[in-house]
């Protein structure tokens, strides 16, 4: 039997509603193809008492008045603005306004199952985990966006990031999306507003001083992938060059995933440098990574839905890795500048478009 929604119940003495169990945050901009669905699927949650907080950061595409038209009609929604895109501020200001006792994240860009938000308060009620997160499934709009979806969802192009395809229950040293105790998030200062990218890599970071964080795969929330290969390449150069600042900070978390997109385009840079006078010795140091990418594409390839642009595969696997790596670079030369008294370039997050929190 289905289980109904519960709204938040009227005081017994006439006053205000009752505070909700959990406040469901959604950082947006520019969202106004996704936000509608995002919204319909956070707000048909089952058995919890839940308000939604989304807080705009400036949108100029109709998102804002789409946000204000439904908080209009549904009591349950608040939305709060942020002219300044920056996630971690938008999440922050979401907390400030949080009345719930669990806080759950939700991308304007993602929906999830009617249990959703139900399942993630009864993990962290077992009050063994500071935080619970699951499965972030990709999936695309258009053949070129397939595609990607198709190279996010595989363990060969991913490597060790569990969310991406894992289907045990383990411990995690990050989740996307997550669900924590609201108190818990302002004891510790909510997500570092100096961070405009891998914050909330960072945030777990610091989570996990306080407990551990759980990877429960029940939990699944379908995130939509960028569009094309351009776009993909430039959201994992912003991912990639906010790692060395979260690196700095947390030596620890660094694995070797994490430096071999650096060292391939190292490689990469290498090979174009001898290829201007040796060509040959420059297509043989290419070949083996060629030819990885080759093969890892035709597994890929498999298991692409129909209307999947398969010639993308190939080109989001280097993306990715090469959009990562220089990325990267890019953020050594930020710290590098920065502790030299010379200002790096602002690296602005996009406030909640796809693929602006999780980083790897």
């Amino acid at each position: 039997m289905r289980q109904q929604t519960r709204d938040p119940q009227p005081d017994p003495t006439g006053g205000a509603p009752a505070s909700p169990e959990v406040t469901v945050v959604v950082p947006a901009r520019n969202e106004v193809r996704t936000i509608d669905a995002c919204l319909d699927a956070v707000l048909d949650q089952q058995g919890v008492d839940l308000e939604v907080v989304v807080v705009d950061n400036g949108s100029d595409d109709g998102t804002a008045e789409r946000l204000a038209a439904r908080a209009a009609t549904d009591p349950r929604l608040r939305v709060l603005h942020n002219p300044v895109p920056s996630i971690p501020a938008s999440l922050n200001a979401a907390v400030a306004a949080a009345r719930g006792r669990w806080l759950v994240r939700v991308d304007a860009h993602s929906t999830v199952p009617p249990s959703y938000v139900a399942r993630a308060v009864s993990r962290l009620a077992e009050g063994r985990w500071v935080g619970v997160g699951g499965r972030k499934s990709a999936v695309g709009r258009t053949p070129a966006g397939r595609a990607v979806a198709a190279v996010l969802n595989s363990r060969l192009a991913v490597g060790g990031s569990t969310y991406h395809y894992g289907t045990r229950e383990t411990v995690v040293d990050h989740i996307p999306f997550g669900a924590y105790p609201t108190a818990l998030v302002r004891e510790l200062g909510g997500w570092d507003e100096s961070i405009p990218n891998n914050e909330d890599f960072e945030f777990d970071q610091r989570l996990r001083s306080r407990g551990e964080l759980l990877f429960d795969p029940e939990l699944e929330i379908a995130w939509q992938a960028r569009d094309d290969v351009r776009q993909l390449f430039t959201q994992y150069r912003r991912y990639g060059r906010g790692k060395p600042q979260v690196a700095l900070r947390h030596p620890g978390s660094v694995k070797l995933r994490h430096l071999a997109p650096p060292a391939l385009v190292l490689w990469l840079g290498a090979a174009a440098a001898t290829a201007l006078r040796r060509p040959r010795l420059a297509a043989l140091a290419v070949a083996p990574y060629a030819a990885a990418v080759g093969t890892a594409a035709a597994v890929i390839d498999r298991s692409t839905p129909p209307g999947t642009d398969r010639r993308a595969v190939p080109l989001a696997l280097v993306a990715m890795q090469v959009g990562w790596g220089l990325g990267f670079w890019e953020g050594v030369r930020d710290v590098v500048r920065a502790r030299t008294g010379r200002a790096p370039a602002v690296t602005r997050a996009d406030g909640g478009g796809p693929g602006g929190g999780p980083a790897r």
